[in-house]
């Protein structure tokens, strides 16, 4: 098992950090938004089909109405940003950004009514996330040999992590089939419909033209498919249930590591000593919070059951 589970875990690092230059290249030829509808209709058709030949139940309306909120939260607005964002920001700079969201949750989940306070660890690793966020944006302009990244796309990295926050904490309690995969799948349906109808709101199929997809797009799109949102996922839900969340959730800040590496090594993305010392600042941010909630679980793991509450 300990095996299976260092596999598994492995499998989500690599995987998952390679996503951000897979979408890198799907973008090359493809639209933004398209690419990404493409991406999650074909994901959602395949989960949604193989849980329900399974023997899963027929979702009930308020599972999709569900599944549709939570799907249009994560994957229009949150891995639409980032897909449309890249076209403008390196992909291992746009997935350090994507790894601040344990921050964006837990500021919305602290201030929303009967949310979880967070204790001084976790915002000591909110405080030195932002100021990592500060840096890596260089609004001076002065101190990295780095061209100044894009302000619109930094704003629409910011805007999908929080979409991306809202929807994670909005699917704690929503009403969804007991199947993880089966409700997975309907996400990613709903999602897809929701990216298809934003692409033709802003005019993206007038860009497409399936005769001009490069072989690198084609490559970058079936990677998406096939690992991140097969292997990647059937990993990650796995691991869920086998192994300890404080050792699943380190994904969070190694994922944008292998990205940083990835994109680096592959499309020549320039890295500075700024750049690579706000990436270690916004990992360590991360790395307080996680640790932080690890703590809080060990603690109520360990408070006994009075009479009544078992």
């Amino acid at each position: 098992m300990k095996a299976r589970v260092w596999i598994a875990l492995i499998a989500v690092y690599i995987v998952w950090g390679s996503t951000y230059l897979a979408i890198k290249l799907t973008i090359e030829t493809i639209p933004p938004f398209i690419s990404a509808g493409m991406r999650f209709l074909v994901s959602g058709l395949i989960l949604y089909t193989w849980r329900r030949l399974s023997g899963d139940a027929a979702p009930l309306k308020v599972e999709w109405r569900s599944a549709a909120l939570i799907g249009l939260l994560l994957l229009l607005g949150g891995n639409g940003g980032l897909v449309w964002a890249e076209q403008r920001i390196p992909s291992g700079i746009a997935s350090l950004f994507i790894a601040t969201t344990p921050l964006w949750m837990v500021l919305i989940d602290s201030l929303r009514p009967n949310g979880q306070r967070a204790n001084w660890l976790t915002w000591a690793g909110v405080l030195v996330g932002l100021f990592g966020i500060l840096l890596l944006a260089n609004p001076w302009q002065g101190h990295s040999s780095s061209p100044a990244l894009d302000p619109a796309g930094m704003v629409v990295l910011i805007l999908a992590a929080l979409f991306w926050s809202i929807g994670s904490l909005y699917s704690r309690n929503a009403s969804l089939p007991s199947s993880s995969i089966l409700g997975t799948g309907m996400e990613m349906l709903v999602g897809s419909l929701g990216l298809f109808a934003f692409a033709t709101l802003i005019g993206e199929w007038d860009d497409f033209n399936l005769s001009a997809i490069s072989p690198r797009s084609w490559a970058g799109l079936a990677y998406l498919i096939v690992f991140g949102s097969g292997i990647g996922f059937v990993a990650y839900t796995w691991l869920l249930r086998n192994a300890p969340t404080s050792l699943v959730s380190t994904y969070a800040y190694v994922n944008p590591v292998v990205a940083l590496i990835l994109g680096s090594l592959l499309v020549d993305e320039r890295l500075d000593t700024m750049d690579i010392l706000s990436a270690a600042i916004i990992l360590v941010g991360v790395v307080l919070i996680t640790t932080a909630k690890s703590m809080e679980n060990r603690k109520l793991s360990a408070v006994p059951l009075l009479p009544g509450e078992d």
